[in-house]
């Protein structure tokens, strides 16, 4: 019977995707990223796996590091990504490792991640607010905020 080999729908494949996504833990819930933010502002991020730069409006609220497309947020708006600071180590000047002006890093036990803000009066305001915020938050922090796919195996 060769009908069992036609590839699978649109439908199920759709359900697989999204099915996929469900299982990530979201690490948004119950922030409501859109009001009172601790620090918000455009900062110029390095991809993790595609290293472009790229310019990403930021949220930083509740030890979480939200990034957007746009600085218009609202309860709709859905980051790009999202960074539990209680998983970083260090947040520090990186204008020597990167030689551009206004660059930062954020390390976590397993990467580093390359920030680059529009002054140095931003870049320290930056550093200290996410500084702050990886010591409120770090004594919480829990193993699982940590998505770590190496585990799963």
């Amino acid at each position: 019977n060769k009908q069992s080999k036609q590839p699978p729908s649109m439908g199920s494949l759709w359900r697989v995707a999204t099915g996929l996504t469900e299982k990530k833990p979201n690490n948004y819930d119950g922030i409501e990223f859109w009001s009172n933010p601790e620090r918000t502002g455009w900062l110029t991020k390095q991809g993790e796996y595609i290293k472009t730069w790229r310019r990403r409006w930021f949220v930083l609220k509740q030890g979480k590091l939200f990034w957007f497309k746009d600085s218009i947020i609202t309860p709709a708006s859905r980051p790009r990504g999202v960074i539990p600071v209680a998983t970083c180590l260090t947040v520090k000047g990186a204008e020597d490792v990167l030689n551009k002006q206004y660059a930062f890093e954020l390390s976590t036990r397993t990467e580093t991640m390359y920030f680059i803000a529009d002054s140095e009066k931003e870049k320290e305001d930056w550093i200290n607010s996410i500084g702050r915020s990886i010591v409120q938050h770090s004594k919480s922090a829990t193993d699982s905020e940590i998505v770590d796919y190496d585990s799963n195996q």
